[in-house]
């Protein structure tokens, strides 16, 4: 009997040093919960001048800008800008369609929320994870680097399973989340009840960045001859003769459906970033999500 291969692990400790260097980029500033590096709304006591507001009785006293008063003889209060913790939101399609590709899409797509994650939890941001598949399940929100294990374990066991329903689990998220903020969504958008899902995620304000993983044979397909397909999902079959015209067809159809998933995204300011499935991880983060301002 032949011993179980381990997986290898999705991050190696050289590439998380590299990742310290970084910072999830945010699109507006949200009230947090807690101390972290994030600029608030709110006005607090940092080393950064914010503004003035007029002096009301109860205010600290050591606030008061006497130059200020001194040209207007009038109190003000100087406003400093409070920085805070904010709620990264991943979500990442585990059903059986991302196990496609080689290597499967649900390895770069777990690479990815693992590199997002552990970003996000070095800059004190509190991160909740959530798959879904033949489930639903969802790592409640973390803080700090010692999140980093319980992020890394729980996406290591993570495996593709069950049908994809993008628009279900999206509204279902949307009605249950707290503290809106960026989301990440990580899937093969294989399903056509996507747009219903990213609706009621965005009717709760969050800033939603769609990482959009497609392997090789699903982007441009270059097989010919009698084939009998079977959908990975449903386990549907069909045969097909796959020759010039039925292929220049696909094509045709692909680019049509790529070009209305981007201007719906456009349209409602959701960043849309295709992702090859077979590129490499370095190459995601310190090439495509730099480049698009999804991390700095």
């Amino acid at each position: 009997m032949r011993p179980q291969q381990e997986t290898p692990p999705l991050l190696d400790a050289t590439f998380l040093r590299r990742l310290e260097h970084l910072t999830l980029a945010t699109r507006r500033a949200r009230r947090g919960l807690l101390q972290g590096e994030r600029r608030s709304p709110k006005r607090g006591v940092s080393v950064e001048f914010a503004d003035y507001r007029p002096y009301v009785p109860g205010d600290d006293l050591r606030q008061l800008d006497w130059n200020v008063y001194a040209r207007l003889e009038r109190f003000f209060i100087k406003l400093f800008v409070e920085e805070e913790d904010q709620t990264v939101h991943i979500l990442l399609d585990a059903s059986r369609s991302m196990a496609w590709g080689s290597p499967p899409k649900l390895r770069l797509a777990a690479q990815i929320a693992a590199a997002i994650g552990y970003i996000a939890l070095n800059n004190l941001d509190r991160v909740t994870l959530t798959r879904f598949g033949a489930e639903r399940v969802t790592l409640p929100p973390r803080r700090g680097r010692q999140a980093v294990l319980a992020l890394l374990d729980f996406l290591q066991q993570t495996r593709a399973e069950g049908t994809t329903n993008v628009g279900e689990h999206l509204r279902a998220y949307a009605a249950t989340a707290r503290h809106p903020g960026p989301l990440i969504l990580i899937t093969d958008l294989l399903d056509p009840t996507w747009q219903s899902g990213l609706r009621a995620v965005l009717a709760r304000q969050f800033d939603i960045t769609l990482l959009h993983i497609l392997a090789p044979d699903e982007r441009s397909p270059d097989f010919f001859g009698d084939w009998r397909l079977r959908d990975v999902e449903t386990g549907e079959t069909v045969e097909v003769t796959l020759d010039g015209t039925l292929l220049q067809a696909y094509h045709h159809h692909f680019d049509d459906w790529l070009g209305e998933v981007r201007n719906w995204c456009q349209a409602r300011s959701v960043m849309h970033l295709l992702v090859p499935s077979e590129t490499a991880l370095d190459a995601v983060v310190f090439g495509l999500l730099q480049r698009y301002g999804v991390v700095r």
